[in-house]
């Protein structure tokens, strides 16, 4: 029954009351299975406006950002996961007494000293590498792949299986995979990010099988990385939707140009692909954004936000507000209004607030299902939240006066 109401969505009794009562387990599950909760309609907008608590708030106003496989795809453990399982895009087989295992060069090397030593000298080249010895055990090594490709060590950990053995002193997992960017990235491009380990370690190979050409700049990368974390680049590269692409040359990997992006932008979205985290400074974020967006790559989308919350003040919140909604950044659009909440007296006197408050009010008489004014009914949620004592009270009526002050002044009293 509750995958049936989740899937068609037609009982909005449940949706109501699993949100007025904060049974926050059961409204994702419901969202799980195809439940829907539209801002913009009156029923999605009741149970918004009634949720008992924040989560199921964010949770509502997010979850349909994005498809549920685009949020799978995101997921980078998971990723990670699916690349050891489904071989996607591997390059090298490796047979252990007639088991086979689909693998990649690119992160063997860049997780094991050893593999990086093999693959370059006695396995150089081969499609398929056979290990017959009798103490190998396909078991183990299946073992030893699940770690490379999905447990992030510590210092002084060793993992030994056979004769193979990881350094004792091995990276992070997330590291290690920064270390593909980093020897993607354009030989005049290594010295500008100052935070990360360049150059890239002698006698590593990564094996790369695309080249993207951006603004004239040249990135040696990975199909796996790129159509296993974007259903942009999945479209692009697999089912030849191409902007464009040339012959390799020299013996190099096929090229694809990509238009509108600076190769500094692409540096950031290069980072995030492989290691799953960019640095990125609120001024570089906007641009980054807008990129992360076309790339179908929410992850980033949600690094760009945390960084643009870093510059919320009186000045800046209706702007980053409004970038927010245009992207559908909800938690950082709740930042905002829970921002604008507390500042409240002094924004109902700026000219850019009281644009954006007529703005959602006319987006609203355009519906005619409802007369509540999403941004308005924000504030008040915040203001309303911070009272805690009685001697709160007060300050929160101020506040609120204040609003409803505007609001009557501007002729949207409601």
């Amino acid at each position: 029954m509750w995958a049936e109401c989740g899937t068609c969505w037609s009982s909005k009794t449940w949706r109501y009351y699993a949100c007025l009562c904060g049974h926050e387990e059961l409204v994702l599950y419901l969202l799980a299975n195809g439940a829907r909760c539209e801002a913009n309609t009156f029923d999605g907008e009741r149970c918004l406006y009634g949720a008992l608590s924040d989560p199921i708030r964010r949770a509502l106003r997010d979850y349909k950002q994005v498809t549920a496989s685009c949020r799978r795809r995101d997921y980078y453990d998971d990723f990670l996961q699916r690349l050891l399982e489904q071989g996607i895009h591997s390059d090298v087989v490796f047979v252990v007494h007639g088991k086979p295992f689909r693998v990649h060069r690119c992160i063997l090397g860049a997780r094991s000293a050893y593999f990086a030593n093999m693959l370059d000298t006695k396995w150089k080249g081969k499609s398929v590498v056979v290990l017959r010895h009798p103490l190998i055990n396909p078991v183990a090594f299946g073992a030893l792949l699940q770690y490379l490709y999905t447990v992030a060590s510590k210092p002084g950990t060793c993992v030994k299986v056979l004769t193979i053995e990881p350094p004792a002193a091995d990276p992070r997992l997330r590291e290690d995979m920064a270390l593909l960017a980093d020897c993607a990235l354009p030989p005049e491009l290594r010295g500008d990010l100052w935070e990360l380990p360049f150059p890239c370690p002698d006698g590593f190979n990564s094996c790369p099988d695309i080249c993207f050409r951006v603004a004239g700049r040249s990135f040696l990368c990975h199909k796996a990385f790129f159509c296993g974390r974007s259903d942009y680049f999945r479209a692009l590269l697999d089912d030849h939707f191409r902007e464009s692409e040339e012959p390799a040359t020299s013996g190099g990997p096929p090229a694809v140009t990509l238009h509108g992006i600076s190769s500094d932008v692409f540096t950031h979205v290069l980072y995030y692909v492989y290691s799953d985290h960019t640095e990125l400074s609120p001024e570089a974020a906007y641009d980054v954004l807008s990129v992360a967006d076309m790339y179908l790559l929410p992850g980033l989308k949600r690094l760009c936000g945390r960084s643009l919350a870093q510059v919320l003040d009186e000045d800046t919140v209706v702007g980053v507000w409004r970038v927010a909604k245009l992207f559908r950044l909800a938690r950082l659009e709740d930042q905002c209004t829970e921002y604008m909440a507390k500042v409240i007296e002094k924004l109902v006197e700026r000219e850019d607030f009281v644009e954006a408050v007529k703005e959602e009010a006319a987006a609203v008489a355009a519906r005619q299902e409802t007369d509540s004014i999403p941004l308005v009914d924000d504030i008040r949620f915040h203001v309303a939240s911070t009272v805690q004592t009685y001697s709160a009270i007060e300050e929160a009526q101020q506040r609120l006066r204040a609003l409803e002050d505007l609001l009557v002044s501007i002729g949207l009293d409601c």
